[in-house]
């Protein structure tokens, strides 16, 4: 059937059926039919399109062609990773790196040889060669604060060490508590110094050796440093929030008009505390204050401190400021630590293997300085650390006396404070309901 005679056929039909069968008698007829009806609403010839038109052409000069300036020669850049086992010539090898001479030269230089005594699994390498694998530069992170740099000039080679030019950014993170502290900031991609921070600026009210409970959860906010896309070091804690057994506490660092820094509730109340109630990081209460079956003479005794079990080499912190009165050999406590405070307080440190730099009597230590290392001497079976803390000569359970705060941020700066603090507090409530435990 053509198509004139499909037209008149449809025609016909529109007078014969109601609208209804003619839409059921369109689809009989099939797609074709439909779209020659449709047609249909134009006559033969019909133009639609009434807009003028017109061709304009222009002229468009170019600029005149010469040829580009030589940038010297090509510059190819890699990075590697330093893995288990490397050597030298295995990293240059992956670097692109086919240079005897630079090789020569680093081994002879009196900075670039440090390069072979220094290859950490972990630590990044730059390198820039040429087209035939000369070096033209060289950047090592010795280590997060220090930056190895070799460089060729028209006289050779030439290296340096310099500190690393870091750029900060601000992270945001935040855990749930299921097992332990370092496991959920593992979980959430912590940074294990900022965990150790953490620890350190809540451990005036928590004690992370028995209060922890699965379901606690923290909010931070802190710094790391960068170099080249290279993160080179981990900074300080800015902000944080921390939930244990129901209770919150907060913290903000605040820098005063000298520069000086310290972490603050968000009132303005110190964080820190006068005195830390432990002097150890990350150990055990492996006996308490009071009487007890002595483990070597197996008779009842006065047990007059608390031990610490931890590892032998484990840091000892100044528990507050004061002045180091004895460091040395004590009898039974072995080596022995003791720092006088104000107010008729003195903190001793017993059985350790051995002091930190620059402790002696007369010594000026701050809170949290390491002075000394656990061990084991003396009468003791095992590492740990004999803490005692006294009042006028008398002993006090370290663990339940109380403790008094530092002094609050200074009326002056209070005003600066509430206005820094209402920002850190409206950043952790963000982190706290970010639905992921990491943005930047």
């Amino acid at each position: 059937m053509n198509l004139e005679k499909v037209a008149i056929l449809a025609q016909h039909l529109a007078r014969l059926l109601p609208v209804r069968q003619l839409a059921f008698g369109a689809a009989l007829l099939g797609l074709p039919a439909l779209g020659v009806v449709t047609a249909f609403g134009l006559a033969p010839g019909t133009v639609a399109d009434t807009i003028e038109r017109s061709t304009v052409t222009v002229d468009v000069p170019l600029p005149a062609w010469t040829e580009a300036e030589s940038a010297g020669p090509e510059r190819f850049s890699n990075q590697e990773r330093v893995q288990r086992g490397d050597t030298v010539a295995g990293l240059f090898a992956r670097l692109g790196i086919a240079d005897e001479q630079a090789m020569t030269f680093l081994r002879s230089d009196s900075v670039g040889r440090q390069i072979f005594r220094q290859l950490i699994p972990g630590r990044s390498m730059q390198a820039e060669t040429g087209a035939d694998g000369e070096l033209l530069s060289l950047r090592y992170f010795v280590n997060p604060g220090t930056v190895l740099e070799v460089s060729r000039g028209a006289d050779g080679y030439a290296a340096r060490e310099r500190p690393a030019a870091s750029s900060p950014r601000m992270f945001y993170k935040t855990a749930t508590i299921r097992s332990s502290l370092f496991a959920a900031t593992d979980a959430a991609g912590i940074p294990d110094a900022v965990a150790m921070q953490l620890a350190r600026v809540f451990s005036t009210d928590i004690d992370f050796h028995v209060d922890i409970r699965s379901g606690d959860r923290f909010s931070v906010i802190y710094e790391v440093s960068y170099e080249g896309g290279e993160q080179v070091s981990t900074g300080r804690i800015l902000a944080a929030e921390f939930v244990n057994q129901g209770r919150t506490y907060n913290a903000v660092l605040f820098e005063d008009e000298e520069g000086g820094d310290a972490y603050y509730e968000l009132d303005g109340t110190s964080r820190a505390k006068a005195f830390l109630r432990s002097p150890i990081e990350f150990s055990r209460v492996s006996s308490g204050f009071g009487r007890r079956i002595h483990p070597i003479f197996k008779t009842w005794r006065a047990h007059t401190g608390t031990d610490f079990a931890a590892p032998k080499g484990t840091r000892v912190l100044a528990s507050a400021d004061g002045h180091v009165t004895f460091a040395g050999w004590r009898n039974g406590y072995g080596n022995t630590v003791e720092v006088r405070h104000g107010g008729g307080i003195t903190t001793l440190y017993g059985h350790l293997s051995g002091f930190a730099s620059g402790i002696r009597a007369g010594a000026r230590v701050r809170q949290a300085d390491p002075i000394a290392y656990v061990g084991a001497t003396g009468w003791a079976t095992g590492p740990h650390l004999h803490y005692e803390f006294r009042i006028s000569g008398v002993q006090y359970d370290p663990m339940k006396v109380a403790l008094p705060k530092a002094t609050p941020v200074p009326a002056r700066l209070k005003a600066r404070f509430d206005a820094e603090a209402a920002r850190a507090a409206a950043r952790i409530a963000m982190v706290r309901e970010a639905p992921s435990s990491r943005f930047e």
